[in-house]
């Protein structure tokens, strides 16, 4: 009896170690542009909370990104997209890359986080908006007219001062682009751009690098992520942090599942993820503005005026105009981006 309670005991032991190796090995690709700083607490959240499922993170602007997954069209490589531009995301859906889900939660979600089909393609998460910051000491120099709205950028005080995203690889940057467009209409749009591009020194390829630049007085004034220029005001730098009179172009973060996976009753355990108040509570450390209702996010310093004069945004017309007004900035302005690394 003895001998066979042993065996039963090492084979129960066997299967353990088994299943165990066969959870670890459970790996989930992770395709995203969120900060780098935002990575290793929502991978230890989440990995925490779901043994055996371990994040791969493969992260990259959004441009790149959103480049990656519609090469790789044909043979999906990501299991989940996580932290990607909304704009992108109904690219994605339009190309048929992914995969209807519902999850657990996602009534918690403001309306206007959620995808409106009966079977849900994506989940937001968090908004992104595009703000103005100008640096004091080194704006005093120019002599230049206080900015207000979009239209102060154009004075020829501020010739080669000025930074912001190239649209091409920063979300930030073209959903800037696209609220231009979409709020002045094209020909209005592309005449602003005209002038405005005389006026900038270099276009970043990142939503938070002009801030970054301005903060360090290495440019007067910049056009990027809100959350970068409310974080390095707050860091001491001398920035005036502005949302235009004239309306705020913005987009989503969301959240998807990539079709045809094998691994996915792992990657709908990490879009339920997503949408929980743990995970949105992490957003807010990251943005003023989040999905779920029962999350308050805005920052010390963050304009409380910026939701109201956030533009009237169409995100299908945004994806579907993706490809043609990125060649034809490409075409007009890239000769000033910075190099790639």
């Amino acid at each position: 009896m003895s001998v066979s309670l042993k065996s039963v005991a090492s084979l129960t032991a066997a299967l353990l170690l088994t299943t165990g190796a066969a959870l670890a090995q459970t790996k989930l690709n992770v395709y995203t542009a969120l900060e780098n700083d935002q990575l290793a607490p929502l991978k230890a959240a989440f990995e925490a909370a779901n043994k055996g499922i371990e994040i791969t993170w493969v992260r990259d602007s959004t441009g790149i990104v959103t480049a990656r997954v519609l090469a790789e069209k044909a043979n999906p490589q990501a299991d989940v997209i996580w932290g990607v531009a909304l704009s992108s995301i109904l690219m994605f859906d339009k190309e048929g890359i992914l995969e209807a889900y519902a999850p657990k939660g996602i009534e918690d979600l403001k309306p206007s986080f959620r995808d409106e089909a009966s079977a849900p393609k994506w989940t937001g998460m968090d908004a992104f908006l595009s703000f103005i910051a100008v640096n004091q000491p080194e704006f005093a120099k120019t002599g230049a007219a206080p900015v207000k709205g979009w239209n102060d950028l154009l004075q020829p005080q501020l010739k080669g001062k000025l930074v912001m995203p190239n649209p091409a690889s920063s979300g930030t940057g073209y959903l800037q682009v696209a609220g231009w467009l979409q709020s002045m209409g094209e020909d209005k749009g592309w005449a602003f751009m005209d002038k405005l591009h005389d006026n900038i020194g270099v276009y970043t390829h990142s939503g938070s690098a002009p801030h970054v630049q301005a903060a360090k007085g290495e440019r007067t004034a910049s056009v990027g992520i809100d959350m970068r220029a409310v974080k390095e005001k707050n860091n001491g730098a001398p920035l005036d942090v502005i949302v235009p009179a004239d309306g705020v172009a913005w987009d989503m973060e969301a959240t998807a599942l990539v079709k045809g996976r094998p691994n996915a009753e792992a990657a709908k355990k990490l879009i339920d993820f997503t949408v929980s108040k743990e995970a949105h509570e992490q957003y807010a450390k990251f943005y003023a503005v989040v999905g779920r209702k029962d999350v308050n996010a805005a920052p010390k310093n963050y304009p409380a005026d910026a939701e109201a004069k956030m533009l009237k945004v169409d995100f299908g017309k945004m994806a579907a105009d993706r490809d043609r007004v990125l060649a034809e900035w490409t075409r007009r302005y890239d000769g000033k981006s910075a190099p790639k690394n």
